[in-house]
């Protein structure tokens, strides 16, 4: 190999580094927003544990196969999944296929990822929609974590502990959500709201 062939294989494996690098960035960021561990997401992506963790510590370049399986697991675009960051544009538009969709376990509440999947790790926010009944049971995030429910259409309820607060079409919530939390949507239609979870948060008294 001469010269310029050396150059030019450095140069492609500098460029598989960097994309690999920003890839295990993404998988790490999705597999947070839907609080599964290596384990959880090995199952239902058929990858290993052991894999999964090399790729997000940009340890080793995956094959497409692999890339593939994870982004099925992860309700994600491939093109997503590959996107680097630094030619992301100003103005980034993502479409339905690149939303991940959260269920309730009931399954009448759906929460779409529409925050940037940079911040999932400290903030979050998602666009909820649920069937009348629908309830979502949550574990308490990190101390100090708040959330922020905002109604579009219908009513909902949040309940911690023995407190209760309801709100209707233009009205929000805001509570601490380091703890055991229930949203539920009450009433007889169906409901809609913006739901902000700020990670980290400054500790209330």
């Amino acid at each position: 190999m001469g010269v310029e062939g050396k150059e030019r294989h450095r140069e492609l494996e500098s460029g598989a580094q960097v994309l690999s690098g920003h890839m295990g960035k993404t998988i790490q960021r999705l597999r947070k927003a839907y609080n599964l561990s290596l384990s959880e997401l090995a199952e239902q992506s058929g990858v290993a544990k052991s894999i999964i963790s090399q790729i997000e510590r940009n340890e080793t370049n995956p094959t497409l196969a692999t890339i593939w399986r994870l982004s099925q697991a992860l309700d994600v675009s491939i093109e997503r999944v590959l996107a680097t960051s630094d030619e992301e544009p100003f103005i980034e538009r993502s479409s339905r296929a690149d939303t991940p969709i959260l269920v309730s376990e009931d399954g009448k509440m759906r929460l779409a990822i529409v925050g940037w999947i940079k911040t999932i790790e400290w903030l979050q926010w998602y666009d909820v929609q649920s069937d009348p009944g629908g309830e979502l049971d949550s574990d308490g995030h990190q101390r100090g974590s708040v959330e922020c429910l905002s109604v579009i259409d219908g009513e909902f309820e949040v309940e911690i502990g023995d407190s209760v607060q309801r709100a209707k079409a233009g009205e929000t919530l805001r509570y601490r959500c380091d703890r055991r939390h229930i949203v539920r949507c009450v009433g007889a239609v169906p409901g809609r709201a913006t739901m902000v979870c700020i990670l980290k948060a400054a500790v209330m008294d």
